[in-house]
C-alpha cells in the first residue's frame, strides 16, 4: 500500500511496517510541514518488506521489527549507527463497532472467547499473526480455532471485523485502530501477550542519509509521541 504525499520535493522513499500506518496518517503531514520533505511510504508486514529489500528493492528509511533491523544492520544493508528503536506495540483483539466485547482479561477468558467466536481473522505474514499462530498451539486450541479462522496473507484484519465477516480480529492494537468501524477490546492477557519493538534504520544505498536521519529523529520526537500513544504505541 503506497501513500505518497503532496508537495514539490522529491519524496523520501520509506518502507514502514503496518504497525505505524495509523499514526503516519497524521505524522506524514507534520513531518512535511516541519521539513518540506515529502514521503513515499510503502506499508506492509515486516516479512514482506524484508523480502523486497533482499530482492534488491530500495528505500531510504525502513521501520521493521527490531530483530530484522538488527540483522540488516549487521549484514551491512543498513548504515552502521543509524538504527534506533521507535515504538513498542502490543497484540490485541478487535470487534465490529458496537458489537459485544468478550472478556479477555485472563487467559481462561481469552481462550473461552476464541472458542465461542463464530469466526476469527488473523494475518499470515505479520508479526502478530505469526505470534498468534504459535499461541494457538500453546493454548491447545489450534485445530479448533483454525477450523473457523480467516487467515489473510497481508493487510488489516480489522477490515473483516468491520464488515462482519469475522467476529474477532487479532492484530497489533495500532493496526486494529487503523480501520474505521472497529472497536478495540483490549490487549491480550499479560501472561500470554507479546509486546514487539519496532525500530528504524537508514539503508546503506540511500543518497539522502541526512534527510533519512531527520525522519527517524522525528518519529522518536516529543511531537510524534502523543500521536503514537493515541494509537496504543509506546514511544521508546
Amino acid at each position: 500500500m503506497n501513500e505518497p504525499t503532496g508537495g514539490t520535493s522529491i519524496p523520501l522513499r520509506v518502507f514502514f511496517t503496518l504497525t505505524i500506518a495509523a499514526p503516519m496518517r497524521e505524522l506524514t503531514e507534520r513531518f512535511r510541514a516541519a521539513t518540506g520533505i515529502d514521503l513515499d511510504i510503502t506499508f506492509d508486514p515486516t516479512t514482506l518488506l524484508v523480502q523486497r529489500i533482499e530482492a534488491g528493492d530500495h528505500a531510504d528509511v525502513v521501520v521493521l521489527t527490531k530483530e530484522e533491523i538488527d540483522r540488516l544492520a549487521l549484514n551491512g544493508t543498513l548504515v552502521s549507527g543509524s538504527t534506533a528503536d521507535v515504538v513498542r506495540s502490543f497484540v490485541g483483539v478487535g470487534v465490529k463497532a458496537g458489537a459485544r466485547k468478550p472478556a479477555i482479561e485472563t487467559v481462561e477468558e481469552f481462550t473461552a472467547a476464541l472458542r465461542n467466536a463464530r469466526s476469527i481473522v488473523y494475518s499470515q505474514a505479520g508479526a502478530s499473526g505469526l505470534f498468534f499462530a504459535d499461541l494457538l498451539e500453546r493454548l491447545g486450541v489450534a485445530s479448533e480455532v483454525n477450523a473457523k479462522a480467516i487467515v489473510i496473507p497481508r493487510g488489516f484484519t480489522g477490515e473483516f471485523a468491520a464488515s462482519g465477516e469475522a467476529e474477532l480480529a487479532i492484530q497489533q492494537v495500532s493496526e486494529l485502530m487503523y480501520v474505521p468501524g472497529v472497536d478495540v477490546v483490549g490487549r491480550l492477557p499479560a501472561e500470554i501477550g507479546r509486546d514487539a519493538v519496532f525500530s528504524a534504520g537508514v539503508m546503506a544505498s540511500s543518497k539522502r542519509q541526512a534527510e533519512a536521519n531527520a525522519l527517524i529523529a522525528f518519529l522518536r520526537s516529543a511531537d510524534a509521541a502523543p500521536v503514537m500513544q493515541h494509537f496504543g504505541l509506546d514511544l521508546l
